[in-house]
């Protein structure tokens, strides 16, 4: 398993809650292999991964269950989204009726209520894979201050479903991510969607984590599942 790092950009504010996912995405695009026609996207969001594909290609379905997200996504002849949760299995009995010769996920599929059950019927949609998923590192020293169990799958978890569902590569990136102060690194996490809006922590006791935190940045650790 190659593991390498890549620290991002300073985080200037807030407002570039996305940042790391725009990353995730470029490089999830990158192993792509050859020039796919009939793409699903779960997770797709606003389009991360839509807008950056540079080749034809004869259709693309995107599959989210924020309608928001959907209402905002490229859409042509080509593209067609769905809203629907990959944690429901009607979706993917949907599915099994499109025709696809890749399927992509980014920054999403760590949301799975249960992610076998997940890498299991995407398997039986029989396509090769490039999924991208943030794993139980995200965020590992603020949990451990925090004392806080992580919400994410392990990355063990991760390469042992992959060995047992695809014929595929693992590989892990580290990112991390600047910034001018703590307070502006706590609004990033509850606006950036990585942290599962999970609230759990009292004023008093976030107040302690915020001066407590040693560092200027936060951990991100993504895994890169492709066949």
């Amino acid at each position: 398993m190659k593991v390498s790092s890549e620290f991002s950009k300073y985080a200037q504010s807030y407002s570039s809650h996305n940042v790391i996912q725009e990353k995730v995405a470029r490089k999830l695009l990158s192993l792509v292999k050859g020039e796919p026609q009939y793409i699903l996207d779960l997770g797709c969001g606003s389009g991360a991964l839509a807008k950056k594909i540079t080749w034809r290609y004869k259709k693309f379905i995107g599959v989210d269950f924020a309608p928001r997200m959907l209402e905002i996504h490229p859409k042509s002849k080509h593209i067609e989204c769905i809203y629907g949760n990959f944690n429901d299995k009607t979706l993917f009995e949907t599915l099994l009726t499109y025709r696809f010769d890749y399927i992509l996920s980014a920054s999403a599929l760590q949301w799975a209520q249960n992610i076998e059950e997940t890498f299991k019927t995407i398997q039986e949609l029989h396509a090769p894979v490039a999924l991208a998923i943030f794993t139980a590192n995200t965020f590992q020293t603020l949990y451990k201050i925090a004392s806080l169990e992580a919400l994410l799958p392990s990355r063990e978890l991760l390469q042992d479903l992959q060995d047992h569902y695809f014929d595929a590569d693992f590989e892990v990136v580290e990112y991390r991510l600047k910034f001018e102060n703590v307070r502006e690194m706590f609004r990033y996490i509850k606006r950036s969607g990585v942290s599962g809006s999970r609230n759990v922590l009292s004023y008093k006791e976030m107040k302690k984590l915020m001066d407590e935190y040693p560092y200027d940045y936060l951990e991100f650790e993504v895994a890169y599942i492709t066949s």
